[in-house]
């Protein structure tokens, strides 16, 4: 198993499937090549300062090294992205929530110019006009100012 290091890497994993977690989102992406499995962990900063952050990543580390690579699919990048729960989650709670996260089948979300959001829903624009009175005409704009 081999980690994730590029950018590139990591925005094309987030573009693919997602299964969320209290502790972790997991991010996955089938890949076209023989290559190993790769995995990525990532932390933002509002999860905390540098040293909450190094934890959060320490610990999803760890949860990946005691986590058997056969739950793991064969030729997929996956990407750790850690969350302020991860701090206070026992560990056993969040190993089997990683374990039930590769075996459930993820929620595929797309991202392009409109975020994930379906075209054609919303709101509607009303086609009446508005009922109240154009406010440049009527006897407050025909008095000058004293």
């Amino acid at each position: 198993m081999d980690r994730l290091r590029q950018r590139a890497d990591f925005l094309a994993v987030a573009n693919g499937a997602r299964v969320n977690s209290p502790a972790f989102v997991l991010q996955s992406r089938g890949r076209d090549d023989s290559g190993p499995i790769r995995i990525g962990f990532t932390v933002t900063k509002k999860n905390g300062n540098a040293p909450e952050r190094n934890r959060i990543r320490r610990r999803l580390r760890e949860l990946v090294k005691r986590l058997d690579p056969v739950s793991m699919q064969p030729h997929h990048d996956y990407v750790l992205v850690g969350r302020r729960d991860a701090l206070s989650r026992d560990f056993t709670t969040m190993l089997d929530d990683l374990r039930i996260a590769f075996t459930k089948p993820a929620r595929h979300t797309a991202k392009g110019p409109n975020k994930g959001q379906v075209t054609g829903r919303g709101p509607k624009p009303d086609p009446s006009p508005d009922p109240r009175p154009d406010p440049s005409s009527g006897p407050a704009a025909s008095r000058k100012p004293d």
